[in-house]
């Protein structure tokens, strides 16, 4: 019996249960893996509360670190003992162990350990894929990028800096702001304080960004339109402030011909060889010093609701943990 985290009905922070669960073996190209530390993003908020519904009761969880146990028939690039880490579906990576998938689980380098693997595979492989698999981007090219001082967006300012994009950050309140900057942004804006979008305008002297990277939502969107230059691209990638309204095809017309995507992690990784690619190239950023891995708060897997709370509520910098 295992430790677990499981929700029965769709709802708040309080619908989270620490349940003991059996785990059984391995079968075909599954493999069992005991976990050391887990990560918590805003996907398994969605999940939780239902605006990503899932067949109840049901574990959540999207990504952890840990050691293999065992591996079923047909699993050939892990074995047991090997040191891995993953950001996968299907839910269930708030537990001590489990049995899941082997084609998303990625062998992890020596040199990280389980704590940061845990807090960057979700936001780090959604960082490689926002940058160089939805549109060109390069030296010089300019992004806007909604959040930036929190885990996805801290990993993206240094990954920015790291290929020569400038990189304009936005965040709530002073403090915030000067951890996207110290981090790599090259501007960042207190939303709480400017208007962001008359300041995008202003530091690209009135041309606009090539690409704004959201993960906000509702409260960004209309905003992050105006902050793109003719032909910019749109992409939605997170809903932290309720998803978006629809859009109207016209409206793209009107305000310069722009691109609109909204993306997720999941499609990219779906297949083995894509998910293995994106994993080597943030092992290597970080194995190469390119993106440090802030870790802003640790929660025990018992705690689990405040950490969901706390996430909720914006008041956490950087990747949060669940340590077992």
């Amino acid at each position: 019996m295992v430790k677990t985290v499981i929700i029965e009905a769709a709802g708040g922070a309080e619908q989270l249960k620490l349940v003991d669960r059996e785990v059984g073996a391995p079968g075909a190209g599954e493999l069992r893996i005991r976990h050391r530390a887990c990560g918590l993003n805003f996907i398994d908020v969605y999940q939780r509360m239902g605006l990503y519904p899932l067949e109840l009761p049901h574990a959540l969880g999207m990504e952890a670190a840990g050691e293999v146990v065992s591996v079923g028939e047909g699993v050939t690039h892990l074995s047991e003992g090997d040191r891995v880490a993953y950001a996968a579906t299907p839910p269930g990576a708030y537990c001590e162990e489990r049995v899941m998938p082997a084609a998303q689980v990625c062998r992890l380098p020596d040199g990280i350990s389980y704590e940061t693997a845990a807090a960057m595979m979700l936001q780090g492989m959604t960082v490689e894929y926002l940058f160089h698999r939805v549109t060109p981007l390069g030296k010089g090219d300019r992004v806007l990028f909604h959040a930036a001082a929190g885990g996805v967006g801290l990993i993206a300012c240094q990954w920015a800096r790291s290929e020569g994009i400038e990189l304009i950050g936005t965040a709530g309140g002073p403090e915030k702001c000067a951890l996207a900057l110290e981090h790599g942004a090259t501007h960042c804006i207190d939303y709480t304080a400017e208007d962001f979008v008359a300041r995008v305008k202003e530091l690209t002297d009135g041309q606009g960004v090539d690409a704004v990277m959201d993960g906000v939502g509702a409260d960004t969107f209309d905003g992050s339109l105006d902050c793109l230059r003719p032909m910019g691209f749109m992409i939605s990638f997170g809903n932290a402030s309720g998803p978006v309204p629809p859009v109207s095809l016209l409206t793209l017309a009107q305000k310069g011909s722009l691109k609109l995507t909204r993306t997720t992690l999941f499609n990219f990784i779906a297949r083995h060889q894509d998910c293995q690619e994106i994993a080597a190239h943030l092992f290597e950023k970080v194995a190469a010093g390119a993106v440090n891995v802030r870790i802003g708060q640790t929660f025990p897997l018992g705690e689990v609701a405040e950490a969901h709370r706390a996430l909720e509520g914006r008041r956490t910098t950087g990747s949060t943990i669940l340590t077992l």
